[in-house]
């Protein structure tokens, strides 16, 4: 798309010859013609053939596509279309392609964006920033999570804190904004956004592990100018900071990187949030009392929680939070889903959220809003006693909640029963979809730590441990939320970090394992009906779209982060060696002719 680096031009001329180039490329690579439509009427409403948003459907985050062409009868045909390799091989890939009208936009690290021909694979554009090194060797900013499109522009959160509109046609960059000091704030954003209207895209910023205040933003997608700001640990709110001890809230985290969804009958969006900083705060049981000497006693709002804000102002309307003073580092960012839930006869507009601690969560929502319904596990869980069955708070057990200077264990690790990796849910089947790992646990040994700009905020020691030690990790769980019950699963040796795909040929998609493998699986059953080995592991989420009638499925597989380290704590308590390659594909698969 535009900029590249070590370009000795000043930026307008640099502008203007990298954009020319751009179109006499894509002009010789056949790219399609029209102009894609991003409107926010189609975005709204994503045409079928569309991957508008990170997860399809901006107003629902299900992950599904109405698309059947590829189904449960000939999905065992299915082979690669075409792959890209854009050179990239740190931090791993993670994005979900987004593909409006034939166009195919996509994010590699640090901060790179793709525009490719959806049909082909062919090139269209490439937009490489100019970036510090020493940002891009921060590992917890150096990769991206994805995109957001929107009025003719995609949207790059990068990782030296700059947002950046590109023209979604020539690539031309038509504003670039810092949004972060990432040298001030040791923070970054990898997250994709959501261009909610033609006036407003909101994004949040990373940070976690570094003493950051947390932070979302509604940004102006004309101009890139800050409409509003909300504070996640509580500025501005006399009611939140209270949660918190001293000025322990200005440094305290609570991160919100993955996108949010729109809830447009009632102007409100819902985001999820991190955890708070410094990750393990020592106190255990006694976290709530305020005279406790603790980095940050009380429930530190609103790290943990999903949050309701207004679309107008970024003022906060609701919230839930999924558990107070979070001491095992389970961010619970994960995109809410909005569906439609019935209980005792009565059916009413959910959220509903797979969460990091282990616990399937119900929730109503309404204007104003956030209602507890109800609380589920669905891995082996130990850090909680009960849940209160009236508002969902957690009460812990003081023996597997992390304390200064003991070793505690608690279930699952760090890493959770799901991590940021999506589920979904398939409005034809009514099930919801959860990527799982199960059977691991965690020891942290607090300590002290020392607030200081720009350094690790974390203080512990930790280790991984499995319950059974030969025993199945990943997983892929389907629930019937009306039921409350899971109602069947498919096991992993592994570990499972793949997000899912839903679609209406009745199948689900995701990778996630460290054999490398994609996998089909039928949505009403589980039964693996495809699979193909890829260059590496695959922890990018995927999609599908439609060119000309025809039906793709994308994903890249890059292994990396997380999944990388779980793979390593694996192998060092099983005694064995799990090789995954490195190096990242993004790979397209279709039906032959």
């Amino acid at each position: 798309m535009e900029r590249q680096r070590k370009v000795d031009l000043p930026r307008s001329l640099q502008r203007s010859w990298q954009v020319a180039a751009c179109v006499a490329m894509m002009g010789a690579i056949g790219a399609p013609a029209a102009l894609a439509d991003s409107s926010i009427e189609n975005i709204r409403n994503c045409e079928e053939h569309n991957w508008c948003y990170y997860d399809r459907d901006q107003s629902r985050a299900w992950r599904h596509s109405p698309l059947g062409q590829i189904d449960t009868e000939n999905v065992q045909d299915l082979r690669p279309a075409w792959i890209f390799q854009p050179g990239e091989v740190r931090q791993g890939m993670h994005v979900t392609p987004l593909v409006v009208d034939g166009h195919m936009y996509v994010a590699t690290n640090p901060s790179t964006v793709w525009s490719l021909n959806a049909a082909t694979g062919d090139r269209e554009c490439v937009y490489i920033p100019d970036m510090d090194p020493a940002i891009i060797s921060r590992s917890f900013f150096s990769h991206t999570r994805g995109l957001a499109s929107g009025g003719g522009r995609v949207y790059m959160g990068q990782a030296d804190g700059h947002l950046v509109a590109l023209d979604e046609r020539t690539g031309e960059v038509i504003w670039d904004e810092e949004i972060v000091d990432s040298t001030k704030e040791t923070a970054g954003i990898s997250g994709a956004g959501v261009y909610v209207s033609e006036d407003l895209l909101v994004i949040g910023q990373n940070g976690g592990e570094y003493p950051v205040e947390g932070k979302i933003f509604g940004i102006n997608p004309n101009d890139g100018s800050i409409v509003w700001t909300f504070h996640t640990t509580g500025r501005g709110d006399d009611a939140a900071l209270a949660t918190w001890g001293g000025d322990s809230w200005k440094y305290g985290g609570g991160g919100s990187w993955q996108p949010g969804t729109v809830d447009y009958a009632n102007n409100q969006i819902f985001l999820g949030t991190g955890n708070p900083n410094p990750d393990y705060d020592y106190c255990g049981a006694d976290c709530r009392d305020p005279n406790v000497d603790a980095h940050r006693p009380g429930d530190n709002l609103y790290t943990n929680s999903v949050i309701a804000l207004d679309v107008e102002n970024g003022d906060i309307r609701a919230h839930h939070q999924y558990h107070w003073n979070g001491s095992w580092d389970w961010d619970e960012v994960s995109t809410p889903i909005l569906m439609p839930v019935e209980r005792a006869g009565r059916e009413f507009n959910a959220l509903v959220h797979p969460g990091r601690n282990g616990y399937l969560w119900t929730l109503e929502r309404q204007a104003n809003r956030i209602g507890f319904v109800d609380a589920e596990p669905y891995v082996y869980q130990n850090a909680f006693l009960s849940i209160d069955p009236e508002t969902g708070r957690p009460t812990y057990d003081a023996d597997h909640t992390p304390a200064t200077g003991e070793a505690v264990d608690f279930c699952p690790s760090l890493w959770g029963g799901k991590d940021w990796p999506p589920a979904a849910y398939n409005p034809e089947t009514g099930l919801v979809y959860i990527p799982v790992n199960e059977n691991h646990c965690g020891v942290i040994e607090g300590r002290e730590v020392t607030y200081m700009p720009g350094s690790s905020y974390t203080g512990a020691r930790t280790e991984f441990t499995l319950r059974e030690p030969e025993g199945n990790i990943g997983e892929i769980q389907a629930w019937d939320m009306n039921a409350g019950e899971e109602v069947w699963s498919v096991e992993f040796q592994s570990h499972n970090w793949g997000g899912i795909l839903t679609t209406s040929g009745n199948l689900i998609f995701s990778g996630g394992t460290s054999d490398r493998y994609f996998r089909a699986h039928d949505a009403s059953n589980g039964d693996e009906l495809w699979r193909f080995r890829t260059n590496s592991g695959i922890i990018g989420v995927p999609s599908t779209y439609s060119v000309d009638g025809k039906q793709y499925v994308a994903v890249q597989s890059g292994w990396g982060v997380d999944a990388a380290g779980m793979t390593a704590r694996i192998d060092q308590v099983r005694g064995t060696r799990t090789f995954v390659p490195q190096g990242g594909v993004i790979w397209v698969f279709a039906l032959p002719e």
